[in-house]
């Protein structure tokens, strides 16, 4: 009403505030309710994106908005990501490292695919992937607590032979110290089919599980963790060799993942 009666400047230097001030209190209020749930929404998805280091896609951040009690549909977080230009991070095909063509022994499938387990250290997934450098491949040997997600051991190596696995084992162990007897599920790759292996294993009272042959499903977890380490993690680093592989995966497994 008053502005018939004085002009913007002049109100602004009466009331002690600056122009600027004025208008953008004047486009904050003309913002309808929705569009300012939309801004709070796309400042919550980009806070997610970036504790993620920029990986998650609209499927994980919508799912982190869900855990957090945020009511949002999956069509509105792509669209809120899609005009603040917020990208996840996209897969790449990878090497295979499994050799099932051996006349080693291999276990039956005791955990038939059953990720369900509540009690820690009653069942390990284990499994190897191959992480491309400057100066050619390494490999990763990981073993992940089914009941916690977490993973327990893990080692990284320039070569695949059965050692790598026995040093990611002997870091489970040393960590985890467990009481009770675990299954330990793998793939029927020559490796974790090692008698070296399977000693090992037999040696803390583990009980072997194996996966069917040529069925990744049966080990689903560990594809799960390692599409997820590779497409938010490897995939989008040139490292120079084995150290820097093994420094940055200390830092996104013990760091970003197990926490």
């Amino acid at each position: 009403m008053e502005k018939a009666n004085y002009s913007i400047t002049m109100m602004c230097r009466i009331l002690g505030v600056s122009r600027s001030g004025y208008y953008a209190s004047a486009k904050r209020d003309s913002i309808s309710k929705r569009e300012r749930k939309d801004m709070e929404l796309t400042e919550k998805i980009r806070k997610i994106h970036e504790r993620s280091r920029g990986t998650y896609g609209s499927p994980r951040i919508h799912a982190q908005l869900k855990w957090d009690g945020e009511p949002a549909s999956r069509e509105r977080v792509e669209r809120l990501m899609r005009e603040a230009g917020i990208e996840g991070k996209v897969k790449r095909r990878y090497k295979a490292t499994t050799d099932s063509n051996h006349r080693r022994p291999v276990a039956p499938n005791l955990l038939q695919r059953d990720f369900s387990t509540e009690t820690p250290d009653s069942a390990w997934c284990a499994d190897i992937t191959a992480v491309p450098t400057a100066t050619g491949f390494t490999y990763l040997a990981v073993i992940i607590d089914v009941a916690t997600r977490l993973v327990v051991g893990w080692a990284a190596d320039t070569n695949m032979e059965t050692q790598l696995i026995i040093r990611a084992l002997d870091n489970a162990l040393a960590w985890r110290e467990p009481a009770a007897a675990i299954i330990h599920h793998s793939d029927r790759g020559s490796q974790y089919a090692s008698y070296a292996y399977r000693d090992a294993l037999t040696a803390h009272g583990i009980t072997i599980s194996m996966s069917r042959a040529g069925n990744c499903w049966d080990n689903a977890m560990m594809e799960s963790f390692f599409g997820t380490y590779k497409q938010e993690w490897a995939h989008h680093h040139r490292w120079r060799g084995l150290r820097d592989m093994q420094e940055a995966t200390h830092d996104y497994i013990e760091v970003f993942y197990n926490r």
